[in-house]
């Protein structure tokens, strides 16, 4: 059994319910027919990871992006006033239920870190919502670099003092998080499966259904 020296997390999506989706849903429920709605998600859900595989700009952007080529590409209008209520809405999100406990028993025998497509000044209000102590809390505007690049990645390493063979990652996203980690040889990839992605094979990935079955990845 594997004992890291971190366990490191996805925030958003893996230990916060982060409702880009459902917002999406309400924000553009008079614009988008409800026949055509789970298409329009979807495109948000593509686009949003798009706009983080190039350089560092502001989450803030890389929302509101989003959403406009969203609109654009489903024929449908959007305004700065659409933009905000995404951005506006992150501090707000709450964790899933089955996330606090497990991470707080976890946390009194191992350090946690996040690492997270976040900004300095929105993941305090994650970490306080999660309410539970991290080592760490780590962020692509510190990096300068979203995930799934490595150098997201890559700046944690440095953080912390470690390599990818000391870190257990933890993530409900393989193409954020999972696939970069295989690549990086990080020791051990957990896969919560939350359904945001089609589950994947051959990323060497441990997969637990929810926090419940974390502590007994480490013998706790």
């Amino acid at each position: 059994m594997f004992r890291p020296k971190y366990i490191t997390f996805d925030c958003y999506g893996t230990i916060i319910n982060f409702a880009m989706g459902p917002t999406a849903r309400e924000v553009f429920a008079d614009r988008v027919s409800a026949e055509e709605m789970d298409a329009f998600v979807e495109s948000f859900r593509g686009y949003r990871l798009d706009e983080v595989l190039g350089a560092w700009k502001p989450f803030y952007d890389v929302v509101a992006n989003a959403v406009a080529r969203t609109c654009k590409k489903h024929g449908v209008t959007c305004t700065k006033e659409d933009f905000d209520v995404f951005y506006n809405a992150i501090p707000t999100w709450q964790p899933h239920s089955d996330a606090p406990g497990p991470l707080a028993r976890v946390a009194e025998k191992i350090p946690l870190v996040i690492l997270s497509n976040s900004m300095i000044d929105l993941i305090p209000h994650s970490v306080k919502n999660i309410g539970v102590p991290f080592h760490a809390a780590l962020t692509a505007e510190e990096a300068q670099c979203y995930k799934p690049r490595m150098g997201a990645f890559e700046f944690m390493f440095d953080k912390l003092g470690c390599g990818p063979e000391d870190i257990m990652h933890v993530s409900s996203s393989p193409r954020y998080d999972l696939m970069t980690a295989y690549d990086l040889g990080i020791a051990t990839k957990v896969m919560v499966t939350r359904g945001h992605e089609p589950k994947v094979d051959g990323y060497d990935l441990n997969f637990i259904k929810d926090f419940s079955e974390l502590p007994g990845l480490v013998g706790l």
